[in-house]
């Protein structure tokens, strides 16, 4: 038998005969880790205990102590055993996929009647059942007839389409868990009771179509998260129900923000108060922009399927462009539009007009885009997940030996925008070259190349995210951590060397030759839809006041204060404040209460004592204490709150120049 060598983590090797099995090289390290392993990383691939190794190979062998192997094992197994219990209950299901996903998993079935709430509870108590069965887990590798001859005899014709997908070298395998067998590509546990009985949850029930295709069969699909422990479901369970009371929808309606209705399915009807966040976003962010070095710019929201097609967005990004068939004048036939679906073409056709100088370099262009893109309905969520939306958008073209300084340029510009709205500390990731591309493996190298130096000189070392980058470039993803623990990818930042060559983007150099300019895609929030979402959920519907679309009600107490509460709220107008009367024939006990339900930041109290002299009694958002101050005082002080962060600043800094 041929001999091959393994090499472990700490950098030792031994020889073995080929064929071993992870299994047997634990054991044979120590009896202790023999009975402790779950699954080993061979060459970089997650690897089941019981496979083979054929040849030389790195390897590692993995515990429960290891999070990340062991919580996609934990979840993975849990997706089998809750099909498992499906079919246990009712034999006459059919079982499609159940993935791994973040937290836990899901299984769709197709089945003729609808799951129920109470459904779940007794796929749980079997689920349970099985766990303390302990049943082995075991699998084989077998060839594609007798896969698929197995799923015809057993009617599950999910199963044979998903053999019959499979490519024709790749091995396909066979998992038991009991006397229950799935198509599986694995690694799985040894036996179920390796399943922490106490720490899984199934959470939800939803359609979802066959493969993703609407015209295919709609199944139904169960959700579950499961964790190494009960404490670990413990916290997720609690962040949920804290997620659910911030929940951008609930508070988008009690707050008067926006509504969504299936006459427009992906898209924003924005109230005046859901506007007002968002033009002060807008306003903010542009001025900002402006400071940053960037012109502003406006492209059509309807272009020609050729720009598409020149750019490399029709080939991939198709399934995601809307498409419109217009009747041009004299023409034979219908002339195919796209809705812009992303704005960079239309910047390099501004950027393609008259001749640019390697003096005009950097010239950074910016826009607020409105783009749309079709999404799955079930893929829709609220203002997080749209079809229409509205994108920060900018592109710095400019030379290669740029690419460095203007990296860290924006870094530091994006860093300070996160640090003004809340988020003082975010977390970076590199995305490489995904599987379906444009350009050479050579221009992908020294994209990423460029854009891994860049970010290191800036004193920044990201974390991988392999494949994820856009189809002409490698990318920065900007992550931030909301106050419960939630990541969001937001900004991004990315290297494009692809795009000027496909439309032809020159500029004169200093040599008197043409070259060509490197793209520089990025956005700081994103989408505004999205990330106002973002903001809703991580304050809790408590925004900073600056951004507040009622800033403050003016409420009188008497009849009596009504005339000077309308004179204080004209006062704060004057001032900048965005201020309201409430002069309703009402307790003030049930205008705070109101008030507060929408999430108002500042209530003024007004009686006659505080008419008599002058003064206001202040309640601010989420607190019990009420304050009573000089009217002057706090108009002041709430004019300077009123002002976003940047004009603040300024105002700031000329109080203090003009003292000085």
């Amino acid at each position: 038998m041929a001999q091959i060598s393994l090499t472990f983590p700490d950098g030792n090797s031994r020889s073995y005969e080929a064929g071993i099995t992870p299994s047997e090289v634990a054991a044979d390290i120590s009896v202790s880790l023999g009975k402790k392993a779950i699954s080993a990383t061979v060459n970089g691939a997650h690897w089941d205990l019981a496979w083979p190794i054929a040849a030389d190979a790195a390897i590692s062998i993995h515990t429960m102590q290891d999070d990340e192997p062991a919580l996609e094992l934990i979840r993975h197994d849990f997706a089998h055993v809750m099909a498992r219990a499906v079919q246990e209950i009712w034999p006459d299901v059919k079982v499609t996929i159940g993935p791994v996903i973040e937290h836990g998993w899901y299984y769709d079935f197709d089945r003729e009647e609808h799951f129920t709430p109470e459904d779940l509870s007794t796929i749980e108590a079997r689920m349970k059942e099985i766990i303390n069965a302990r049943d082995l887990v075991r699998t084989e590798v077998w060839d594609r007839q007798r896969a698929l001859q197995h799923y015809r005899d057993n009617a599950e014709p999910y199963k044979v389409e998903l053999v019959d997908a499979i490519p024709g070298s790749d091995p396909i395998r066979m998992y038991w868990h009991g006397d229950w067998q799935d198509l599986c590509r694995g690694p799985h546990l040894q036996h179920t009771g390796q399943l922490p009985a106490d720490a899984f949850r199934l959470t939800s029930i939803a359609g979802a179509y066959w493969r993703g295709d609407s015209s295919r069969e709609m199944l139904q699909r169960i959700y579950g998260v499961a964790f190494k422990n009960r404490d670990g479901l413990k916290r997720h369970l609690n962040m949920l129900e804290e997620a659910a009371k911030r929940d951008h929808r609930r508070l988008g309606r009690e707050m008067h923000l926006f509504h969504m209705q299936e006459e427009a399915p992906g898209q924003v009807f924005w109230h005046p108060n859901g506007w007002t966040i968002y033009t002060t976003l807008q306003d903010y962010v542009r001025r900002r922009q402006h400071a940053g070095g960037y012109v502003e710019v406006n492209t059509p929201q309807i272009v020609a399927r050729k720009l598409w097609e020149e750019s490399g967005h029709w080939d991939k990004f198709q399934e995601h462009i809307f498409t419109l068939e217009v009747d041009e004048e004299h023409a034979r036939e219908k002339a195919v539009n796209a809705l812009k679906p992303m704005n960079c073409p239309c910047h390099v056709q501004i950027f393609n007009q008259g001749i640019k100088s390697y003096r005009d370099l950097p010239l950074r262009i910016a826009e607020f885009g409105s783009c749309s893109r079709y999404e799955p309905s079930g893929a829709l969520h609220g203002i997080m997940r749209v079809r229409g939306f509205t994108q920060d958008d900018g592109h710095i073209f400019c030379r290669e030996d740029q690419i460095e300084s203007e990296t860290a340029r924006y870094i530091d510009f994006l860093a300070n925008i996160y640090a003004d709205l809340g988020f003082p500390e975010f977390k970076v990731k590199f995305a490489d070259r995904p599987e379906i591309r444009a350009g050479t493996d050579e221009v992908w190298d020294k994209a990423e190349e460029a854009l891994l130096h860049a970010t290191r000189a800036a004193g920044i070392e990201p974390d991988l995210n392999p494949g994820e980058g856009a189809f002409y470039g490698p990318k920065l993803e900007f992550v931030l951590t909301d106050a419960i623990g939630r990541d969001w990818q937001c900004g991004t930042h990315q290297v494009d060397f692809v795009l000027p060559e496909r439309l032809n983007a020159t500029y004169v150099g200093e040599d008197g030759d043409r070259h060509r300019p490197v793209i520089l895609h990025r956005a700081a929030l994103g989408s505004f839809e999205r990330f106002i979402g973002i903001l809703i959920e991580n304050s809790e519907g408590r925004l900073p006041f600056w951004l507040a679309p009622r800033q403050v009600v003016v409420a009188s107490i008497t009849s009596d204060s009504n005339e000077h509460a309308a004179k204080i709220v004209a006062d704060l107008v004057n001032a900048g404040v965005r201020a309201e009367p409430d002069i309703r024939n009402e307790k003030i006990s049930y205008k705070v209460r109101e008030h507060s339900v929408g999430k108002v930041p500042m209530i003024l109290a007004v009686g006659q004592r505080e008419v008599n002299d002058g003064t206001v009694s202040i309640r601010r958002l989420g607190s019990k204490a009420t304050e009573t101050r000089a009217l002057a005082d706090t108009v002041r002080e709430l004019a300077t709150e009123a002002l976003p962060p940047d004009l603040r600043r300024d105002d700031r800094a000329r109080s203090e120049f003009d003292a000085a």
